[in-house]
């Protein structure tokens, strides 16, 4: 019998890197996990990965920057499923350009949809379902760029990751009473693919130094499994060796950048 036992959890970002480690964990305590993203191939696999083992998994495809389908998805799990005990928001992304001076509206605009207005839809669509229940566990994966804004990250990410943390805070003030458990996670590096868009993707060696998904996925099932009685307000999670980040930062300031602009000798200051 696992912790978790018939929950219904919501995983987006469910079909690669912390999302697909979380998803894994929560179904081998018992959860039935509906994995939400982009591409439909990768969450399916993650499904099938799930059943295998003996577990019980959903793929739904879903654009987190239109809110019809996540609502959509939302009354499709309550529908067929039942109330939402566990939503983790986990899905995020980066504007190409890091640099303020550069961003174009179209990526800003981007970026602080996946990573902030998504997941002010998607609470907006279990919150009902978990009051009228009489409780619920939202997580929302941040990062440390939220408290630690730069270059790296980028300004619409560490933006958009410092909103959804005071977010959080404001869910767990509001409706702590009414018994929903709010936790926010704050990761430093992580190696999953979001590390492919970095201007300098980091080197194998690099990533085998950073957190893994999985290290992230189980602190997400510890909120999950606490008595109901516990939350964790926020977590930190933060590599233990600390890398020189010099070079990256100083690609990031001129990415993008327009011509002539960039010194010739940064590496990746084409636009």
């Amino acid at each position: 019998m696992g912790a978790l036992d018939r929950q219904i959890a919501i995983v987006t970002g469910g079909g690669s890197g912390i999302g697909r480690s979380t998803a894994l964990r929560l179904a081998a305590e018992g959860a039935r996990v509906v994995v939400v993203g982009r591409r439909l191939d990768t969450l399916e696999a993650v499904a099938r990965e799930i059943g295998a083992a003996g577990g019980q998994a959903y793929a739904r495809q879903v654009d987190l920057q239109k809110r019809a389908e996540m609502i959509d998805m939302v009354r499709w799990v309550e529908a067929e499923l039942g109330t939402v005990d566990i939503l983790v928001n986990n899905a995020g992304a980066s504007s190409r350009v890091r640099n303020i001076q550069w961003i174009d509206e179209a990526d800003w605009d981007s970026t602080v949809s996946v990573n902030l207005t998504a997941v002010y839809v998607l609470i907006q669509a279990v919150l009902p379902g978990m009051l009228a229940r009489g409780g619920g566990t939202v997580i929302t994966v941040s990062s440390l760029a939220a408290v630690r804004p730069s270059l790296l990250g980028g300004a619409p990410y560490g933006a958009a990751k410092a909103g959804v943390r005071n977010l959080m805070t404001y869910l767990h003030s509001t409706f702590r009473n009414n018994h929903i458990r709010s936790t926010t996670i704050l990761p430093g590096e992580v190696n999953t693919p979001i590390m492919d868009t970095r201007v300098r993707p980091p080197s194998a060696e690099e990533r085998a130094a950073m957190v893994s998904p999985d290290d992230v996925a189980q602190a997400v099932l510890l909120c999950c499994t606490l008595p109901a009685r516990t939350t964790i307000e926020e977590l930190v999670i933060s590599p233990t060796l600390q890398r020189d980040q010099g070079p990256d930062t100083e690609i990031s300031r001129w990415l993008g950048a327009p011509d002539g602009v960039a010194p010739a000798n940064v590496p990746g200051k084409q636009a």
